[in-house]
């Protein structure tokens, strides 16, 4: 197989597709490209550990009208995540971490964390509470840590840093850890969930267990073994031409629409959303984890640490109000690094119970259906709020297309 072939390729028919409706998906994201919400894709959907439909659409950079290539490569922001929780599991294997500990164990900068009270707003200087327990690692895999990204209104939320990128830019993994430290947590660890540093924190626990940036630790452990050739941490200077530009504008905002450049170096290996990847490559990945673990004789986890990797950590006493906030993951749990589907009803979309998925904020998306045994790479530059329609859109299509 080719790096841009992925998997063993099948005629969509023999996976138990309806060839008279699978053309329903071009024809929705070539309209979407015609009405400029969408500069072009990259859709490759594998049934069965076969590879069925493989096709780009629109550009990969519009200004020029540079034809999209299937090799085309993508910062895939938040998509990161679920390859560091791979990356720590696979240390929990090896007994050098667990998942019960606390985070503190790993990254004692952190231990000492204190708690924003819920009659305060976290200005610099108000009271602090001690946590009743401390932030475990699971915390950090399910966004339950207490920690989140700076994008609410409160003083606390203007205190933390804005986005995973953002504090790679600026800061090392180290300062970032002394900024996060000075931060009183927004609620006690394990009461709500709340969408977070968590994965970044991982990432630096991640480095701190193997000795190694968190980049090398995925290319030797992760990458290579999966040949997942293309993806990576930064672009690098031979790879820039494949490279996928944005629209310079919103297509729902009209405002300017800016996507941090690849090609540059971030300061940290930011656990997050700092990685670039293509379809192909991410298609590996997630086909490995259908595969509970392992991909064409080489096994990544086990099966037992995909299944709980890919369960509900959410239960009763997890206050869900944000998760539910999302549109097209209302009704969800949340695994490790992952949404996971809890029924076949809500969502916004057709889906299976046990189905998980996660996304980037680019526009980049990925989901997998252990009861269709159906896997989803999508792969767009689209950040702005139009990002969660396609997810919708793209789940209602392909569903549809199964016989």
């Amino acid at each position: 197989m080719s790096k841009n072939t992925p998997l063993p390729l099948a005629e969509p028919h023999a996976l138990g597709f309806a060839t008279d409706r699978l053309p329903r998906i071009a024809a929705a994201l070539k309209a979407e490209i015609a009405a400029e919400a969408l500069p072009g894709a990259v859709l490759m959907i594998a049934r069965h550990g076969k590879l069925g439909y493989c096709e780009t659409f629109g550009y990969i950079d519009r200004a020029v009208r540079t034809a999209m290539p299937v090799d085309a490569i993508f910062s895939i922001a938040s998509m990161t995540k679920p390859l560091v929780t791979v990356g720590a599991l696979m240390l929990c294997e090896e007994g050098r971490l667990a998942v019960n500990e606390a985070v503190g164990k790993y990254l004692p900068q952190l231990a000492r964390m204190q708690v924003n009270p819920p009659q305060c707003d976290g200005s610099a200087g108000a009271p602090t509470v001690a946590p009743d327990r401390l932030m475990t690692i699971e915390d950090l895999m399910r966004h339950t840590a207490g920690l989140s990204y700076g994008r609410g209104n409160t003083p606390l939320y203007k205190r933390y840093p804005v986005s995973s990128d953002s504090a790679s830019t600026q800061w090392s993994g180290a300062e970032f850890l002394e900024r996060l430290a000075a931060l009183p947590l927004h609620y006690q660890p394990g009461s709500k969930w709340e969408y977070s540093f968590g994965l970044d924190v991982l990432g630096l626990v991640v480095e701190a267990v193997s000795g190694m940036p968190l980049g090398r630790y995925l290319e030797e452990r992760v990458f290579q073994p999966l040949g997942m050739r293309d993806t990576a941490f930064t672009v690098p200077p031979a790879k820039t031409a494949r490279y996928a530009r944005a629209l310079p504008v919103d297509p729902v905002t009209g405002q300017t629409q800016t996507l941090r450049d690849g090609t540059t170096p971030h300061k940290f290996d930011c656990g997050g959303g700092c990685a670039v990847s293509t379809a192909a490559d991410y298609m590996r990945f997630a086909q490995m984890l259908l595969n509970g673990g392992e991909l064409d004789g080489t096994r990544i986890l086990s099966r037992k640490s995909v299944e709980y990797m890919t369960a509900d950590h959410l239960g009763p006493e997890v206050d869900l109000s944000k998760l539910n906030d999302y549109p097209n993951i209302r009704g969800y749990g949340f695994g490790l690094g992952v949404a996971v589907r809890r029924s076949a009803g809500r969502g916004g979309m057709p889906g299976s119970a046990g189905e998980f998925h996660w996304a980037g904020s680019t526009g980049t998306y990925f989901w997998v259906d252990p009861a269709e045994a159906l896997v989803t790479v999508f792969m767009a530059h689209a950040p702005g709020p139009v990002r969660y329609y396609h997810r919708q859109l793209l789940h209602t299509l392909i569903l549809q297309a199964l016989n």
